[in-house]
């Protein structure tokens, strides 16, 4: 991966070994949680509703286990193997909650190269104190010529209550 922040380079399926590994890290914000819910429709309360969570056997609301799942397919496009990578599986198992203000690292391990430029990955997403949140594996298509380009700008999107 490129050393500067604003570009995006890929790793080729022939540039990859197995045991190869990247990591990729993101916190949960308020605003974060609210999005992942309007942009999937999942509105369910534990996410949503303070007084609703306080109820449930997490005491307090938790992010949506595919946020997580979610951080997976931002390694994969972004970080190993990066630009023009094509999701083909994925299996998950959610292990504990993530809670408002977690930080996860995204842990990706190349497991097995295969033909047809498949890719198997282990999958390993840790908070913050280093306790496992998710864990799985993934395969993908690894691209097979270098490409290199510019992050892409994303729009500011604000939320109105």
């Amino acid at each position: 991966m490129s050393d500067t922040l604003d570009t995006l380079e890929n790793i080729t399926y022939d540039e990859l070994n197995e045991g190869d590994s990247a990591t990729f890290t993101r916190t949960l914000t308020e605003d974060e949680l609210v999005l992942f819910a309007a942009v999937s429709g999942d509105v369910n309360p534990v996410h949503l509703d303070s007084e609703f969570a306080a109820e449930s056997m997490f005491r307090e609301r938790i992010a949506h286990g595919m946020w997580s799942g979610s951080l997976i397919s931002a390694a994969l496009a972004t970080v190993i193997p990066g630009p023009g990578t094509i999701y083909l599986e994925q299996s998950l198992s959610f292990k504990r909650p993530v809670k408002l203000d977690d930080t996860l690292t995204v842990t990706l391990s190349v497991l097995r190269k295969e033909p047809k430029n498949r890719v198997s990955f282990g999958c390993d997403v840790c908070n913050q104190n280093g306790d496992q949140v998710v864990t799985g594996e993934a395969k993908v298509i690894a691209p097979t010529e270098k490409i290199s380009l510019q992050k892409p700008r994303l729009p500011k999107i604000t939320i109105e209550n």
